[in-house]
Formats: C-alpha cells, structure tokens, sequence
C-alpha cells in the first residue's frame, strides 16, 4: 500500500512537471497551436465520455431524474454536450474578453499569449461544472448548436474561397509558363476527381430498384453546378480562372457525398447500409480525426485570413512566418514589436473556436436526432444530410457571388 501511494505521488508530481515545462514552452508564435491543441484534447474527451461516461451518468440524481431510465444512448449524447457546453464557454468568454484588442501594448494581448497554466485549469473546471447544470440547459445548448453549427460551416466556406482565391493569385503573380502548366494539371486533377467522385455516389446512394429520386437530385443538381462554375468562370466578361472553380467543384462534390452518407443507415438508398457493421468502429475513428483536422485547420487559417479577420489598422496578416518558433532571436526580436498592431482579431479567433464546439458536438452526437436508429456511427441522421447539402448550395452562391461582384460593383473593392 506505501508503495503504490508512493508510485502515485510520483506519478502525479512527474504529470505537473510535463504540464509545467509544456505550457512554459508556449511563446506568442504557437499560441494558435496551443489552442488548437486544447481543442482536439476537448474532442478527445467527448469521444471518452461518449463510450465510457453512461453507467456513471445514470446514477447521478440531477442527471437522472426521469421515472424511466433513458436509454444508454441518451446519456451518451448529454455527456458529449456537457462536455461541448464547457469547452463553448471557455471560447466565448475569451472572444467577449478580447473585444477591441488592436495593439500588442493592450494587457490582454498577453492574456491571449500566456497564462496558460491558468487557462488550462478554468477550462478543466468549466468542463467539469457543465456536469452540475440542469438538463433544460444542455437541452437549450443542444437546439442553440444546430444554428452555430451552421455559422461554422459558413465561415469554413468563405475560409475555402479566400484560400483557392489566394493560391490562384500566388500562381498566377509568378508569371512563368511552368505556374501556368502546374494550375492546369491541378485544374484538370480536381475534375477528373469530381467527375469519377460523381459515378461512384451514382453507383453507391441510386441503387436499382428502388426509388432514389432525392439522392438524384442532389448528385444531379451538384454536377449542374460544377458545369455553371466553368460556364460563369471562362466568360469573357468574367475572366476568372479555372483553378478556383475547380477545387470548389471538388468541394462541393465532396459535400454532397457526406450529405449523402450521412442518411441513416437502415435508408434503402445508403449503399453503405451494407458495410455499416464492417465500417461503424472505424468510421468512429477516422470521423473524429477528420473532424479534428477539419476545425483545426479552419481555425488556424481563420486567425491568418487576410480579408476576414484583420483589423483596419492592422499590418496584413499571414505575413509568412511560421506559427512555431524556429529561432530564439525570432522571441528578443517580439520584444521590439509590442507597439505593433495585432495581426488578426483575437476575438473572433476564438468566436471560430466557439462555433466549432458546437459543430463537434453535432458530429460526435448524430445531430441528437438519430442516436437510436444510428448506434455508434457519427454524424448519421436526416439533419446532418440537410445541413451538408445546403451548405454545399451556400458554397456555390458565394463562389459565383465571388466571381460576379466585381462586375456588378466595380467601384467597391472585393
């Protein structure tokens, strides 16, 4: 027994210390890799939760106060919000507190760079505190995610123009004739993969014999807005180049396949109906990951953007320099820059954060609609195939918009 003690002290002591020499070595560079760290160790979390939490769950009286014991799915799902809620709390109270920060001689410049020690601790104890609150709560959080779900994948699409807009740009400002060869090949890439994506959705979500006009409709709607993203994009009028409508045609496609696998899986038109017990684990692991990639990256592109989250007076932000600091001049030289504008809004950095807790929880819980039907797959149920069809059409209105704007408004700057 004095062993063990003894092992568990020292095990104890030796986390704190890794905790210590970890937060310690965050600097003004990787401040965006931390959170995003933080981020993926919520997700981490929920997944736990979501497997382990239920038989613990059921035995808590404010959790638990039905006169029939919901099933385990249900407590599955409330433990991924509570842990959603916390970790949405967290984000918001930082993107509210960083409201107005335009130089780096602001004192909360320094609280979005450091503490972290702090901020682990009070998102640790946010977390935990959502496990206290009413159910009316979770279930309000639970409607609300839905619609801030929504933003999310809004805001991941105008980050998608703004980054094939500006990887045409870099391309074609090199002038020379092996750029101009390389967006071709990509061009030509994107479409043979969108075009050889769209037979297997035909072959996979239109089975013969049964009537799946629906899913015909969205392959078929999708492919005619492929055509009119070339047709829009080669007038002459337009001058637009092929790049950009390409990789937004691949996206697009892409989109409407996860609308389309998203439908539930006893659906006669899922032809993944008939893998779902060879596929459900994994399709576990690898939703999750993708998902933790896919906000990640949106979150880290969005504190770079130059045209969403730059404030007016701020140098232009994604300036190059890496997120990680490669050289210990680059940490004497910030010294010199604290009367330097801030190169992205803090605040809605996090805001980006926020939303994207949402969206995970969406995710993880099959938009809280279809846990019974769907067991243990992600993100399966008729809401998640909405939410991904539309935000496929959103996509495709704001890259046409994109392309005809100028036109339309030739005095405004785009």
């Amino acid at each position: 027994m004095w062993a063990a003690s003894c092992l568990a002290s020292c095990c104890a002591a030796c986390a704190c210390d890794a905790c210590r020499t970890v937060v310690s070595g965050i600097s003004r560079r990787s401040a965006r890799i931390a959170y995003c760290g933080l981020f993926a160790l919520s997700l981490v979390v929920s997944w736990i939760l979501r497997e382990v939490a239920a038989p613990l769950m059921e035995k808590i009286p404010w959790i638990n106060h039905f006169t029939q014991t919901p099933d385990r799915e249900w407590f599955e799902t409330d433990a991924v919000l509570r842990v959603s809620l916390g970790n949405f709390l967290f984000f918001t109270i930082l993107a509210v507190f960083m409201i107005g920060v335009k130089n780096q001689k602001d004192p909360r410049d320094s609280v979005h760079h450091g503490g972290w020690m702090m901020k682990i601790i009070c998102w640790c104890v946010l977390v935990i505190l959502m496990f206290f609150v009413p159910n009316g709560v979770i279930s309000f959080y639970e409607a609300t995610s839905k619609f801030g779900s929504g933003l999310f994948l809004l805001v991941q699409v105008v980050l998608l123009l703004d980054f094939v807009h500006g990887w045409n740009d870099k391309w074609v400002g090199y002038d020379e004739k092996f750029w101009y060869m390389a967006l071709l090949v990509v061009s030509l890439v994107c479409y043979v993969a969108t075009f050889s994506f769209s037979g297997l959705l035909f072959y996979l979500f239109t089975p013969s014999g049964h009537d799946c006009g629906l899913n015909t409709f969205f392959i078929v709607l999708t492919l005619i807005l492929v055509f009119v993203f070339a047709i829009v994009t080669l007038h002459p009028t337009v001058s637009g180049s092929i790049l950009p409508s390409s990789v937004v045609s691949m996206y697009c496609m892409y989109l409407c396949y996860s609308g389309l696998a998203s439908e539930p899986r006893d659906y006669e038109c899922n032809g993944l109906h008939k893998h779902s017990k060879a596929v459900s684990t994994s399709s576990l692991a690898i939703g999750l990951i993708t998902t933790v990639l896919s906000v990640v990256y949106s979150a880290v592109r969005a504190g770079s953007s130059t045209t969403l989250l730059s404030p007016p007076s701020s140098p232009r932000a994604g300036s190059g320099k890496p997120l990680l600091p490669l050289d210990k001049l680059d940490e004497q030289h910030e010294e010199k820059e604290k009367s330097k504008a801030v190169t992205y809004s803090y605040s809605f950095f996090h805001l980006i954060f926020s939303l994207a807790s949402m969206y995970s929880a969406m995710l993880l819980t099959g938009w809280s609609t279809s846990i019974g039907e769907s067991g243990k797959l992600v993100d399966v149920g008729w809401p998640s195939v909405w939410v991904r069809i539309i935000t496929s059409w959103a996509t495709a209105a704001l890259f046409i918009w994109s392309l005809v704007a100028p036109i339309i408004f030739p005095e405004r700057e785009f």
